[in-house]
């Protein structure tokens, strides 16, 4: 005759519980079935360049080496980082390069580490470089000076043409997202940009991630 186990009435540490809670509540993200999973993003500073840049940066033959796989298909964050040099000699010693190569190089920021170089940049589309401010980049092996492609990154959401036609959006149209957290918040205009091949991502600078409290948040949701 088989005797059953004895039950474990030990409680649960608070911690374990804690956890299993927050993955609980953060399975809801995506939304009721059929809806698109979101995902949101904080997109730390970071800089784009080109292959000559990379070469002059970190040496002849040099390409950058994939470290870490990003959300969206095809990019990554590269081992290598470089200087970023502003005016006065304010710097911010090591900011990542995120791959594949461009065809200009570019540095994105958030307001605060603008602030940081004493660098007037302005809220700008990726690649929307025309007037923008420049700054000095350093590497191991050489140094490049930028006058144009500092920007402070316009909030955005990358998504799939399938997504599209779910919300109701097309390119350059404007969304909100609604942030359920600590430090409830509602960041409006981000920036619609469908493309084939793209997954359901908001991206934020660190300055709004931080400001919503990202981190804990509850709920996220993408509303036209």
């Amino acid at each position: 005759m088989s005797t059953a186990a004895p039950i474990d009435r030990r409680p649960l540490d608070r911690k374990i519980v804690e956890q299993i809670v927050r993955e609980m509540v953060l399975a809801q993200v995506g939304g009721p079935p059929g809806k698109p999973t979101l995902s949101v993003s904080i997109s730390a500073r970071h800089v784009h360049l080109t292959d000559a840049d990379v070469e002059t940066l970190f040496g002849p033959g040099k390409t950058l080496t994939p470290m870490k796989d990003l959300y969206q298909d095809g990019y990554y964050a590269a081992e290598e980082t470089v200087m970023v040099v502003g005016p006065r000699k304010r710097m911010l010693p090591s900011v990542r390069i995120l791959g594949p190569t461009r065809p200009a190089s570019q540095v994105e920021l958030a307001f605060t580490d603008c602030i940081s170089l004493g660098i007037d940049a302005p809220v700008r589309l990726s690649g929307d470089l025309e007037g923008t401010p420049g700054c000095v980049l350093v590497g191991p092996a050489g140094v490049v000076d930028l006058h144009e492609g500092v920007i402070r990154a316009e909030r955005h959401v990358h998504m799939s043409p399938a997504d599209a036609k779910f919300f109701g959006v097309k390119k350059n149209d404007r969304m909100s997202l609604k942030i359920q957290s600590p430090c409830p918040t509602v960041f409006e205009g981000l920036v619609v940009r469908p493309g084939e091949g793209l997954k359901l991502e908001v991206h934020l600078d660190t300055d709004e991630g931080n400001a919503a409290d990202l981190d804990h948040a509850a709920h996220v949701e993408l509303v036209k």
